[in-house]
């Protein structure tokens, strides 16, 4: 297994990853059609040296990624987190967000803040997160996500 930075060329696999990932959940095609919009993984993002979006490879492809975004000096948005559908409950999540944790420490963030969504909501919970509210979500008005935090100092 290894971990590397997301290429700028790689946009459109993550992309679609993320919609298999997500689809994973039973959501209908409805439901991911009308949230497309913040599910693509877009080429500014990935050339942005501000942000950290990397991949994990197995078996010559890739399986997960994540993406990290910053809001301040002290705080990181885990802005995605997808694993390949045949390997959800394999490990790879973890990895992934003990990946991310670890990137984000050594910047001098001291907590990783993010939105869940709600089938995902135990995974983090089992990995150190702290439920600490709910927003709306942008896609579906009257739809709320849990907002998490992850506090990163002592790691």
């Amino acid at each position: 297994m290894l971990i590397r930075k997301a290429k700028v060329t790689e946009a459109s696999v993550l992309t679609e990853l993320t919609m298999r990932s997500k689809a994973y959940w039973g959501y209908s095609k409805q439901f991911m059609s009308v949230c497309i919009d913040e599910l693509v993984v877009k080429k500014e993002k990935l050339e942005n040296p501000v942000f950290s979006y990397m991949v994990v490879e197995a078996n010559g492809g890739i399986v997960g990624y994540y993406g990290l975004e910053p809001l301040s000096e002290t705080k990181t948005e885990l802005a995605a987190l997808f694993v390949e559908p045949a390997h959800i409950g394999t490990g790879i999540g973890k990895i992934l967000l003990l990946h991310a944790m670890k990137v984000a420490h050594k910047t001098g963030v001291t907590e990783l803040t993010f939105l869940a969504d709600p089938n995902a909501a135990g995974f983090y919970i089992a990995n150190g997160g702290v439920l600490t509210g709910k927003c709306e979500s942008s896609s579906f008005p009257g739809r709320y996500l849990p907002t998490f935090s992850i506090p990163l100092h002592g790691r």
